[in-house]
């Protein structure tokens, strides 16, 4: 599912795709699998395309955040996949949780830099 999964946003032109084995380090899932998109639109295309693929393999998805298109989660039960912008990415930071150097483009922040809305 992993191949699957980095094909499709390959195809769709994702940047910066990092896959993270996450067997005996949590039980959420077997791999993560972070990868980056230009815009939101481009972000919630990729999120739809791979959606429509793991679907179509028999698997229940689910997908949070596309509305936004700055972070979208999908959850595939042994694949969760986070996709986002740049900045967002940089922001959040989830590789370094993990113990995996981010890549050096998605750490880069751009001119119009992404600060979240005060809670």
């Amino acid at each position: 599912m992993v191949d699957l999964v980095e094909t499709s946003l390959d195809d769709d032109k994702a940047e910066d795709i990092t896959v993270i084995a996450l067997a005996g380090k949590s039980s959420i899932a077997e791999y993560m699998v972070i990868a980056s998109g230009r815009s939101s639109r481009q972000v919630g295309a990729m999120a739809d395309h791979l959606a429509e693929k793991l679907k179509a393999l028999g698997l229940g998805v689910t997908v949070e955040g596309k509305a936004a298109g700055d972070w979208v989660l999908l959850d595939a039960g042994d694949v969760v996949v986070h996709l986002f912008r740049p900045e967002v990415r940089a922001f959040y930071n989830l590789e370094k949780m993990w113990g995996v150097a981010p890549p050096a483009r998605a750490m880069a922040p751009s001119a119009g830099s992404f600060a979240p809305s005060p809670a």
